[in-house]
């Protein structure tokens, strides 16, 4: 494995802990051309109300801004996990050269977890694609997430009221690290 394919995806974490801290789903890539990050972001669902603020759309939003054009030629998306149906769509659409990702997502992943959007033989575009970098870390950040989470609405809904005595030893809704 390419010692850039580690550190971009690195940077991808890092934008998915950002999101973590904030209570979003912890998903976050990174955009790159010629070596340079061009857009980064973290799932943003939660904070815009808006379904489609997955950190894969607003990296490919923000690099057609900086590329001045929206086919991303020549681009790598780096993300914590495999790519949804949407965002696989916008990535074809976009002409994104390359996407690694972490994390298999065994409920929406469009990269042949669930289905097969990313496939060789697309008639519009073809996508390289690289599974499995950093996969156990990118994991490893969701499950920490989702368990949080869990614990969390399991102490809201078993409380019939609420005093400072029963927080103490519940995770904050902030989700930090």
């Amino acid at each position: 494995m390419e010692n850039d394919e580690l550190l971009f995806m690195k940077e991808a974490l890092l934008e998915a802990y950002k999101g973590f801290e904030k209570g979003e789903v912890p998903v976050g890539a990174v955009l790159v051309y010629k070596n340079q990050i061009i857009a980064r972001f973290s799932n943003q669902v939660e904070s815009l109300v808006d379904a489609t603020a997955h950190a894969e759309m607003l990296c490919i939003r923000r690099g057609a801004i900086v590329m001045g054009n929206w086919r991303l030629a020549g681009c790598t998306l780096y993300t914590t996990l495999e790519p949804c149906p949407m965002c696989a769509g916008a990535l074809i659409s976009s002409r994104v050269d390359r996407v690694v990702w972490g994390a298999p997502d065994l409920r929406q992943g469009a990269g042949g977890s669930l289905i097969s959007l990313l496939g060789p033989s697309h008639p519009i575009h073809t996508i390289q694609i690289i599974a499995g970098v950093l996969a156990e870390e990118s994991a490893s950040l969701m499950k920490n997430f989702f368990q949080r989470r869990r614990e969390w609405s399991k102490f809201l809904t078993s409380s019939s009221s609420c005093n400072v005595g029963k927080l103490k030893n519940v995770p904050s809704p902030s989700f930090q690290i």
